[in-house]
C-alpha cells in the first residue's frame, strides 16, 4: 500500500517526462534565440534550424505521452491550505501551458511545411518526418509562412512568461509557503520524505 508521502508525488513516468519536456523547452528557446539574434555563419543557423525542429517535435510526441498518462493517472492533490482563487489560477496557467506546449511545435511544423525552400525535415539526421498535409501545395506558401512566423515569434514570448510564472509558483511554493507543491516534481526525492502541509490560517 502507499504511504500518504507517496501519494502526494507524481509518478515516476510523470516526473520523467516533466522534466524531458522541461530540458527540452529550455533547449528550444536557447536555439531560437540563437537563430533569430545571434551572429551565425549561414550554415551554423542551418543547423541550429534542424536541431531545433528535431527537439520541437520531440517536445510534440513527449506532450502527446505525458497526457495520455495524465489521463489514466491524475496528479496527485494540490495542498489543503490553498485558497480556491489559487487553485483556479494554477489550474488556467497550467491549462495555457499544456495548450502552448502543444500549439508550438505544432505551428512549427506547419510553418516547415508551408516553407517554398521545401527543406525536408530529418529528426536528428536519422529519421525522415513528413511535412503537413496541404501545406505543401499552396499557392501562397512565403505569406501562410509569414503568418505562421509571426504566431511562432509571439508564442515563443508567451511561452517564455508562462514558464516564469511557473517557476516563481513553485519556488514561492517551496521557499515562502513551505509546502510540498515543489517536492512532489522533484526527481530523486526518496519517495517517504514528504513534508508535512501548512494548516489553513
Amino acid at each position: 500500500m502507499r504511504t500518504v508521502a507517496a501519494s502526494r508525488r507524481y509518478t515516476i513516468v510523470a516526473i520523467v517526462l516533466h522534466w524531458l519536456i522541461a530540458l527540452g523547452i529550455l533547449a528550444l528557446l536557447a536555439l531560437g534565440l540563437a537563430m533569430t539574434r545571434g551572429p551565425l555563419s549561414p550554415m551554423d543557423r542551418f543547423a541550429f534550424y534542424q536541431w531545433h525542429k528535431s527537439i520541437g517535435l520531440t517536445v510534440l510526441v513527449l506532450m502527446a505521452l505525458r497526457l495520455a498518462w495524465r489521463l489514466f493517472n491524475p496528479p496527485p492533490p494540490l495542498p489543503e491550505a490553498m485558497p480556491t482563487a489559487e487553485r483556479r489560477a494554477a489550474g488556467a496557467a497550467h491549462l495555457a501551458l499544456y495548450g502552448l506546449l502543444l500549439a508550438m511545435p505544432l505551428v512549427g511544423w506547419a510553418m516547415v511545411s508551408a516553407s517554398p525552400y521545401n527543406i525536408p525535415t530529418v529528426l536528428y539526421g536519422a529519421i525522415p518526418w513528413p511535412h503537413l498535409p496541404v501545406l505543401p501545395e499552396l499557392p501562397n506558401k512565403a505569406a501562410v509562412e509569414g503568418a505562421l512566423k509571426l504566431v511562432h515569434s509571439y508564442g515563443a514570448w508567451l511561452l517564455i512568461a508562462l514558464l516564469l510564472l511557473h517557476v516563481g509558483a513553485a519556488l514561492r511554493h517551496h521557499l515562502v509557503l513551505r509546502d510540498d507543491t515543489l517536492w512532489r516534481m522533484l526527481p530523486l526525492v526518496p519517495r517517504a520524505r514528504a513534508k508535512p502541509e501548512v494548516p489553513s490560517r
